[in-house]
């Protein structure tokens, strides 16, 4: 019986793991092996041997560490991508230098990343295969990938002239999940560099990436990309990312509008969580804020989307053919919470003209401050802002 002909017949996932790790060879399979939806059909030790393995195993699915010898887990995506079009997970220690490589390979179309264990080398890596399984299965049934972003040009980076100090013309929160790093920077390389909205942006992503994965935005886009900080004031042509492990709140106060972070429980399995960034959002700025729910697996950010659509706020969700895993903006669209649903081709231009349309709505015309903040003192860039109205200079 021919692979195709074995492939039709099964129902289970088939995976091809990629590690030039003798050890992670052997512990990957055994981990997936408790999943009895999934089936790893081989294993590579580099990236050469794994497009031949691609070629003749006709996976579903590939997990490929970053760092191998001859052909290393990028040069082999590309050719993974462009070839035999197959959805790939990145599986990878989490360094420095490694979180580079992963944003690089998320940019590139990898569908998702998992982080090893910090102490996977001695075998340990049992905490990482419910996730690992979960994605390969939604992995699976998102089929081959839909958008690769190439990398920005020089051009691209030179755009950026000059950084706002005004207050934006609209607030817009977006939550974003898996397919997020790609989507993102390419709606972001869409935006012009006097865009007058500030945008506030939920990536599911782990402590340490996302600071690094806001500088590659910022060098790859027109705008302003932050890693958000407690105090950030909300500006015109600004992008704040919510850290890695921290929640993102917006605040209303008479000196600007300002985000802050907090450290509460994980929301919908989440930290960051999009629900409590839309939330915020709704009850602090209201009407004239702008929520965005974009591709992702989940029901992250619906519920707190339809708290915004409730206050007045204009509702989009990114269409089902443009995402990589289309969970989280279809929950929104089944439950009424979108007044839009927009491609993410058009999406730029979508928020350009809501925020180009919008009166600037200020501080100042808010008819009262949010309860329990202080009101007198000085808030800014650098300005840390705590619950229970506690500030320290950061």
């Amino acid at each position: 019986m021919s692979v195709t002909t074995y492939h039709r017949l099964s129902n289970r996932v088939r995976v091809l793991v990629i590690d030039d790790s003798a050890l992670m060879r052997k512990l990957i399979p055994q981990v997936l092996s408790a999943d009895p939806a999934i089936e790893v059909v081989g294993t590579a030790m580099d990236g050469a041997f794994g497009l031949k393995k691609i070629a003749e195993l006709k996976p579903d699915v590939v997990t490929l560490d970053l760092e191998m010898p001859r052909m290393d887990g990028i040069e082999m995506l590309r050719a993974a991508l462009g070839k035999y079009r197959v959805p790939v997970i990145i599986v990878s220690s989490q360094t420095e230098e490694n979180a580079r490589t992963a944003l690089k390979a998320l940019s590139l179309g990898a569908f998702d990343f998992v982080s090893k264990p910090s102490d996977s080398a001695s075998g340990h890596i049992d905490a990482i295969g419910a996730e690992l399984a979960l994605k390969i299965k939604v992995a699976a049934s998102a089929g081959a990938p839909k958008m690769i972003v190439s990398a920005p040009t020089e051009t691209i980076r030179n755009l950026k002239t000059y950084t706002s100090r005004r207050a934006p013309s609209r607030v817009v929160a977006i939550g974003i999940s898996t397919g997020g790093p790609a989507a993102l920077q390419y709606l972001l390389l869409q935006l012009p560099a006097d865009f007058p909205g500030c945008l506030l942006v939920v990536q599911h992503m782990p402590e340490g990436f996302t600071d690094m994965f806001a500088r590659r935005l910022h060098e790859s886009c027109a705008l302003e990309v932050k890693e958000a900080h407690s105090g950030d004031l909300m500006l015109a042509g600004r992008v704040l990312i919510a850290p890695g492990n921290r929640h993102m709140k917006a605040r209303r106060l008479p000196q600007g509008d300002i985000v802050v972070l907090d450290d509460t429980a994980p929301v919908n399995g989440h930290r960051p969580s999009a629900d409590v960034l839309f939330r915020s959002v709704a009850r602090q700025i209201g009407a004239s804020a702008m929520g965005v729910i974009m591709t992702g697996m989940g029901d992250d950010g619906v519920e707190g989307l339809g708290e915004m659509k409730g206050t007045g706020s204009f509702t989009v969700a990114q269409d089902s053919e443009s995402c990589v895993v289309d969970s989280m903006p279809r929950a929104a669209i089944s439950r009424g919470y979108a007044d839009r649903v927009v491609s993410l081709s058009d999406l730029a231009s979508v928020l350009q003209a809501q925020c180009s349309s919008w009166d600037r709505v200020t501080p100042e015309h808010a008819s009262s401050s949010p309860a329990g903040t202080t009101t007198g003192a000085h808030v800014g860039d650098g300005v840390e802002v705590e619950p229970g109205n506690r500030r320290r200079s950061s």
